[in-house]
């Protein structure tokens, strides 16, 4: 854009150019932190729904309040690996790691063919539950026990990528109330 039209520019046109310059520049870096925003929202997004129940994170999201609910037709599952203590005493953290990320990931794929929300992993300990956060009626003990049968079934299978002539056992508690 010419200012005065070519003709010799004084200091209130240098100061006009450079304040175009300051706001373009001013522009593309709102524009920039604002994609970097939506990037960051989205991924915090993504983190609340696989760690929270949909119905929970949608109220956190839109800045609701969680009310405790009563849930009395519930059944739990644990598991844990047999012998994981000797196991990660052999192996290295990366491996120990690694055995937890494949095992789980297979566990997860399981979780998907049935009515079953997964609670939570810490360490070699494994948590689902039926008949929360949606309540099922009187499925939730027949979806743990297949889904239980299910991760048997793919557990007989398994192999650990650093011990793959040692089988991997697991031990599964059921509760249900």
């Amino acid at each position: 854009k010419t200012i005065n039209k070519g003709k010799k520019t004084n200091i209130i046109d240098s100061m006009l150019r450079m304040l175009e310059q300051y706001s373009s520049n001013l522009e593309d870096l709102i524009r920039e932190r604002t994609e970097e925003l939506e990037v960051e929202k989205q991924k915090t997004e993504k983190l609340l729904s696989q760690m929270l129940p949909p119905s929970v994170a949608e109220a956190l999201k839109t800045g609701g309040t969680v009310e405790p609910e009563y849930f009395d037709q519930v059944t739990i599952y644990f598991s844990d690996i047999v012998g994981f203590t000797t196991i990660s005493a052999l192996s290295e953290p990366i491996e120990v790691v690694d055995l937890l990320n494949d095992l789980y990931t297979l566990f997860d794929a399981v979780l998907g063919n049935h009515d079953v929300y997964k609670v939570e992993t810490i360490g070699d300990a494994y948590m689902v539950a039926s008949g929360l956060p949606k309540r099922n009626g009187n499925k939730h003990a027949a979806e743990i026990a297949n889904m239980s049968l299910d991760i048997l079934s793919s557990v007989g299978t398994f192999k650990m990528r650093h011990m793959p002539d040692i089988p991997l056992r697991i031990r599964i508690g059921l509760h249900t109330g």
